[in-house]
């Protein structure tokens, strides 16, 4: 292997021959993490009707039997469809987790991909997180090499996924640096996503990491039987920073590689909603707590925020449906002045509600000269609160609940797990509870087993 060569190489050549004993425990503890969080998240997707809609097709297409479980059915199946679903179902209930500097949604692509292949090659507790740790590092710098332009256009989580999907399942093949090159080139090809969904409403979020993943997987697959793909699909002429960016920067695909973990950098959500709403629902949650602020007394409410927040939340004016609503500032920022919280029962109950609708069509985003130059690496939330008494109250947070400075405890984790677990009642308590001590286990697993009967 020469390290001279291009980043596309070295980047692969890192994923293929990363090892259980190079990660950092406190890097493997916080893959542990990430992994109940994602699978909570899964089974928080059950019932949705896209993600129904896309479990129907998976049955339709695929095997009646196989060794990779559905989450939300607990029927199994071969590894591309059990990834296709549980991809799909990871991605709904908008509390996956997200790493701030790529703007990218990890866990929907890599875990997916990742559990299916494990358990049907029957690897260990200590190759899934592996593999996992290997789809993060890949997934977050090529989401950082794409830079911000990209982001404006693209749904980073469904390009910069299938690369993630593709290394984590590589490794778990055990590619070398030559073939999981190949598969990037193949997952590179096939990565997609367009914002545009955001303005019909539709259900295109779910299809971005449903394909992101199980792409991944087949590109990694294919290249383990010597299927070949562009060497340079990232950084090439005609690669996907030519098509996709006007920033990109490909030293960003090997900083810091094994050194810099940025599986550690990623964010859990507390709020059921887009990301880039929870540094103002923050502020305003402060605000109104530190001056003891009544919903009735609020007369306008403008969030400072980055270019990223309004390019993706300003087209969703009237939201029609839950999902669409949980990207609208004005109904987050509704649901937190007056219910305390933007859960996913707030959501369901409370989104369409005239004192809901009211409040929220007194909110304004405002872009922000400091916000904006932190992002994407720093999310900074700030409000403003004109009362109806005439004053102007501020308030700001510098990390938001669920950033890796003000993190979950596993505590919280485990509340929020049966929490999700619970919503469509995919799994009960005792079956959860059972989850979450295999996962807290599963570096000590001698094989990936169905989590759920």
């Amino acid at each position: 292997m020469n390290f001279d060569d291009h980043p596309s190489r070295i980047l692969a050549h890192f994923a293929a021959t990363l090892r259980f004993d190079d990660i950092p425990s406190a890097v493997v503890r916080r893959a542990e993490d990430l992994f109940l969080d994602w699978f909570a998240s899964a089974l928080a997707g059950k019932g949705a009707r896209p993600v129904e809609t896309i479990a129907r097709f998976a049955r339709e297409q695929g095997p009646a039997d196989g060794p990779s479980e559905v989450l939300i059915s607990r029927q199994r199946t071969s590894p591309y469809f059990a990834t296709l679903v549980n991809a799909a179902a990871s991605h709904f209930a908008e509390q996956d987790d997200v790493h701030n500097g790529s703007v990218f949604h990890p866990a929907a692509v890599v875990f997916p991909a990742a559990l299916a292949t494990a358990q049907a090659l029957g690897r260990s507790g200590r190759e899934l997180l592996a593999a996992s740790v290997a789809g993060y590092e890949v997934g977050i710098r090529v989401g950082e090499f794409l830079g911000r332009a990209h982001y404006k256009i693209f749904h980073t989580t469904g390009t910069a996924g299938t690369l993630a999907a593709a290394a984590a399942v590589g490794h778990l093949l055990e590619l070398d640096g030559e073939r999981m090159l190949h598969a990037f080139g193949s997952a590179g090809t096939q990565a997609a996503g367009l914002w545009e969904f955001l303005r019909d409403a539709a259900d295109s979020k779910q299809l971005h990491t449903a394909h992101a993943s199980s792409a991944g997987l087949m590109a990694a697959q294919l290249a383990s039987q010597g299927f070949t793909g562009a060497r340079r699909i990232l950084e090439g002429a005609q690669g996907m920073a030519a098509g996709m960016a006007k920033d990109a920067d490909p030293a960003r695909l090997v900083d810091g590689l094994g050194t810099r973990w940025t599986l550690a950098e990623t964010s859990f959500k507390f709020h059921a909603s887009c990301r880039h709403t929870h540094p103002a629902a923050d502020a305003l949650l402060a605000l109104m707590r530190d001056h003891d602020l009544r919903a009735d007394r609020i007369a306008g409410v403008i969030a400072h925020v980055h270019q990223a927040a309004i390019d993706v939340l300003g087209p969703v004016v009237d939201p029609q449906t839950v999902h669409q609503a949980k990207f609208s500032m004005g109904t987050v920022l509704a649901l937190i002045a007056l219910h305390g919280r933007a859960g996913l029962s707030e959501f369901d109950a409370h989104y369409r509600e005239p004192s809901v609708i009211a409040l929220r069509d007194k909110v304004r985003m405002q872009i922000d000269a400091e916000v904006d130059t932190a992002y994407p690496a720093r999310w900074i939330g700030k409000v403003v609160v004109e009362t109806t008494d005439g004053r102007a109250l501020a308030a700001r947070v510098d990390e938001p609940k669920g950033d890796p400075g003000n993190t979950l405890t596993r505590p919280e984790l485990e509340d929020k797990a049966l929490r999700l677990a619970a919503y469509r009642g995919a799994a009960s308590e005792g079956e959860m509870r059972g989850v979450i001590e295999r996962v807290w286990a599963l570096a000590d697993a001698q094989r990936v087993a169905p989590f759920l009967a």
